[in-house]
């Protein structure tokens, strides 16, 4: 029977099979952002819970009370509304450098923002919309919506920004209910924000209600911020796991001239598909593209935390193979 050729559209249904496997396989690094995930919610809410606590001390619930009284009263009062983001500091040191360059402590104020919106900022500035954030926690539920794709910035990494980006992120925000406005029917940023919201005191910017807290507070406070940006991270590290073995995979398509090369390689990674199901749906003469030896090479792009016994095992490995090939 006559071997196939392969084409470019049977490349690509390859190599968008292999992309989804790649994504539902269990790795180190798929573990470690499911981790994150899932223990982000729970410590947000315990986070919540004591800036509640110190907002409370800050503004009493007499003080509330009589704020929207007097807002009530009298039309040109406008002092009282509700907020999820503050700025909390407290008194204390820094090491700063005395004209002869030597350390000395210094007494500072010590402040910083926290924003528990979807969309809140992870780096302690006012400004700066996170976008990240909520695409990594609600990739499910993007990734499965038309036109949505939660790892669009990941994948768009140190390239120049372009319209189809901007349209991905628009649909992802709509979607989420960041920029959708109040009519905004499908909006998880609405459930989720709608949990953190606290009546403060004072004028329309945050900046204008800073509160204080004791160091103990602010610091567990930096600690749910910087599980935020860790959330982030491992969902980059992982889609750019998935994403440099598909950058070897197109380049191993590419060189092959046959679909039953493409799919021993399919196989040799644990996706079954036969010629058929390609076919049906609408050599560069390198030893590393040898389809075992591609496959390899991929594996070896996930699960990075390998002990050195491990690595040395591996490289024994490579080196027989390459010795059999000669």
């Amino acid at each position: 029977m006559a071997r196939i050729r392969l084409n470019q559209e049977y490349r690509n249904k390859i190599a968008n099979r292999m992309r989804v496997h790649l994504e539902q396989e269990i790795t180190q690094e798929k573990e470690a952002y499911l981790k994150a995930r899932e223990e982000m919610k729970p410590l947000q809410d315990i986070t919540w819970k004591l800036a509640k606590e110190i907002v409370s001390r800050h503004y009493t619930p007499e003080d509330i009370k009589m704020a929207y009284h007097l807002q009530n009263k009298f039309e040109n009062v406008d002092t009282i509304a509700k907020d999820s983001c503050f700025h909390f500091g407290y008194q204390g040191q820094v090491e700063e450098r005395d004209q002869n360059d030597k350390p000395i402590m210094k007494d500072k104020y010590i402040e910083s923002h926290f924003d528990f919106k979807i969309d809140g900022n992870i780096n302690g500035q006012e400004s700066g919309k996170q976008d990240d954030f909520g695409y990594a926690y609600f990739r499910d539920e993007l990734k499965g919506r038309e036109e949505c794709n939660p790892d669009i910035n990941i994948e768009m990494k140190d390239k120049d920004r372009n319209p189809h980006q901007t349209k991905i992120q628009d649909a992802n925000n709509k979607y989420l209910g960041t920029n959708g406005g109040s009519g905004n029917q499908t909006s998880y940023a609405r459930e989720w924000n709608n949990d953190y919201v606290l009546d403060l005191i004072g004028r329309e910017y945050c900046r204008d209600r800073s509160i204080g807290c004791t160091k103990e507070e602010y610091d567990t406070l930096m600690f749910w911020q910087q599980k935020k940006g860790h959330l982030i991270t491992c969902h980059q590290k992982w889609i750019e796991s998935v994403l440099n073995q598909m950058k070897e995979i197109k380049l191993g398509l590419k060189g092959y001239r046959y679909l039953d090369e493409a799919l021993e390689l399919s196989t040799e990674l644990g996706l079954d598909i036969n010629d058929a199901e390609i076919i049906r749906t609408n050599s560069t003469g390198l030893v590393i593209y040898n389809p075992k030896n591609l496959a390899e090479r991929v594996k070896s792009m996930k699960n990075k935390n390998l002990s050195r016994e491990d690595k040395i095992k591996a490289r024994l490995l490579y080196n027989q193979q390459q010795s059999q090939q000669q």
